[in-house]
């Protein structure tokens, strides 16, 4: 219930910025160098592009050491707000020694333990963890916490091999098939279920055995799930929480006279999320008497938006 209490708290409130990390770590060879950049930099792009709230740093390169990307985080807990979205995409190999999880940069790495430090003073109300790494499974437990959806490549430590999940987390942000509730959104566990679909069909295409599996987990409590499903309490702070918009709502968040009408209209939605959750808990008449009142003004407030 508290978690329920808490979801609808959110959904009504829309963040005033959203604060975006990504870094590239050390690639070891030229060609894990190239693709970790690209990768990296078309995240960075693709979010600048499409978000007029977006405060956005990447690091590539010989700029993203340890001290750098410490120095980046301590910035974001001076500057974020409880009303602010906070998102940390980290990209590279990791290892993982049974104990400590750690992201491989120019100089000493950085490790769960240092990140965790940082992400827990943060105010922002919402918190998004990708760290798209070998091993980074790893750190799923130090970095677990309430309020903060995590991704990891891996479903272990122990799966060490390099990955490819950044690749497609890239590419869901730019491909509106992502999109599956065709409301020109990308919702965190849009692009997670988009980028763990293809990593896997990667690996059949190569016919190898998968040495990554995704995992989600946004209870703060859980181990994470290859298949989150915000019916059974596994997602939901995921599907409510906004990547990117393109088409007509990218638009939208660019106009200044419907940013309003734009927030209303993704509060309402997760409202009617929230509630088809609460239904099995409900009479029926009055899960119908409450989603129609949703689904009326949510069709009022998108015909403002077409105007």
């Amino acid at each position: 219930m508290r978690l329920l209490i808490l979801l609808a708290a959110l959904a009504l409130s829309m963040p005033a910025a959203t604060h975006y990390i990504t870094v590239a770590g050390l690639g070891g060879e030229p060609d894990y160098e190239q693709r970790f950049t690209n990768w990296a930099q078309t995240i960075d792009q693709v979010l600048r592009g499409s978000r007029t709230d977006a405060k956005s740093e990447t690091l590539t390169g010989a700029e993203a050491t340890r001290e750098r990307l410490r120095k980046v985080l301590e910035q974001a807990v001076q500057d974020c707000g409880p009303g602010d979205a906070f998102v940390l995409m980290l990209i590279g190999h990791g290892t993982f020694d049974g104990v400590d999880y750690k992201f491989n940069l120019p100089g000493p790495d950085i490790t769960d333990t240092d990140i965790a430090t940082y992400l827990n003073r943060l105010r922002a109300g919402r918190q998004l963890v990708v760290i798209m790494t070998s091993s980074s499974g790893g750190a799923l437990e130090r970095l677990r916490k309430e309020n903060r959806i995590l991704v990891v490549a891996t479903k272990s430590g122990t799966e060490k091999n390099a990955t490819v999940f950044a690749r497609y987390w890239a590419e869901a942000l730019r491909d509106p098939s992502a999109d599956t509730d065709k409301n020109e959104a990308i919702t965190a566990l849009e692009a997670f279920r988009y980028a763990s679909q293809k990593t896997a069909a990667f690996y059949d295409s190569q016919k190898r055995l998968a040495t990554e599996h995704p995992l989600l987990e946004d209870t703060g409590k859980g181990e994470g799930v290859r298949a989150p499903a915000p019916e059974e309490g596994q997602g939901r702070l995921a599907a409510a929480f906004t990547l990117l918009r393109f088409g007509a709502a990218q638009e939208a968040a660019k106009d200044p006279a419907k940013q309003k009408l734009l927030a209303r209209k993704e509060e309402l939605e997760s409202q009617i999320d929230l509630l088809k959750y609460q239904k099995a808990a409900m009479s029926v008449a009055e899960y119908k008497k409450q989603l129609a009142a949703l689904l009326l003004e949510l069709a009022r407030n998108q015909e403002e938006l077409d105007k």
